[in-house]
């Protein structure tokens, strides 16, 4: 049963269509990688499914309902969180304060605490650093940050774009077993990833953007060893 169904999205901006029909779908407890080079439109789709840009044409339905003209801050209260590309943390606030931010769609205080308890079980590091200011941690720190201030809304859908972005590949294996714990828990994961081998190396299904069409789609395996993505995608 599909969780997610966009169908035949086209956006612009200003006059430059930036996806033209696309169409797919993620079922509850899939981790779907979109994969696909620079501009591509992998985040521009992110953006749409949250909210943050409309779309001209198309609909984007989250388990049952339509969601493709709810403002953003609607979207989260929905299920659906999103960690945005460049982690977009607070930097001034500390690590405590940014995930309280994510909690902001909650009332209940001591499920918020509860909350917060097992962001800092899943990232010991936060727990260890919880009263320094956010801009002062590592890039890795601070991914680990965005990630943990998205699962305090309780999603039930986690959107991630390009999380390994600019981390050192400790940090990138470390970022990749966490997304698959937040999968194992039970959250579904969208992921748009410059890294296509680690990303269907991880997912359940991927999807393909060129030039914002979807140009191909399968099980992430057989798009692992297909020679056309080993190409353009795997560097081999």
């Amino acid at each position: 049963m599909a969780m997610l169904k966009v169908e035949n999205l086209d956006v612009y901006y200003g006059i430059i269509q930036a996806l033209q029909g696309v169409s797919f779908e993620v079922n509850q407890g899939e981790v779907i990688a979109l994969i696909g080079a620079n501009g591509a439109g992998k985040t521009t789709t992110l953006h749409t499914l949250t909210g943050l840009i409309p779309s001209k044409k198309g609909r984007i339905v989250f388990e049952d309902q339509d969601i493709t003209k709810i403002p953003a801050h609607k979207i989260v209260e929905m299920g659906i969180a999103h960690v945005p590309e460049g982690r977009r943390i607070f930097a001034d606030l500390n690590v405590l304060e940014n995930l309280k931010m994510g909690a902001y769609t909650r009332k209940d205080k001591g499920e918020i605490e509860e909350s917060i308890e097992q962001v800092y079980k899943r990232f010991p590091r936060l727990k260890e650093r919880q009263s320094q200011r956010a801009g002062t941690l590592s890039g890795g720190e601070q991914q680990m940050l965005a990630m943990g201030r998205a699962l305090m809304s309780k999603p039930k859908m986690i959107v991630m774009d390009e999380p390994s972005m600019g981390l050192s590949p400790i940090f990138v294996n470390e970022i990749f077993d966490i997304i698959q714990e937040v999968s194992a828990a039970g959250t579904t994961v969208l992921l748009v990833e410059q890294n296509a081998k680690k990303a269907l190396s991880i997912a359940n299904r991927a999807y393909v953007l060129e030039t914002g069409k979807i140009v191909l789609s399968g099980d992430a395996d057989d798009l692992l060893n297909d020679d056309s993505i080993k190409k353009a995608y795997l560097g081999e």
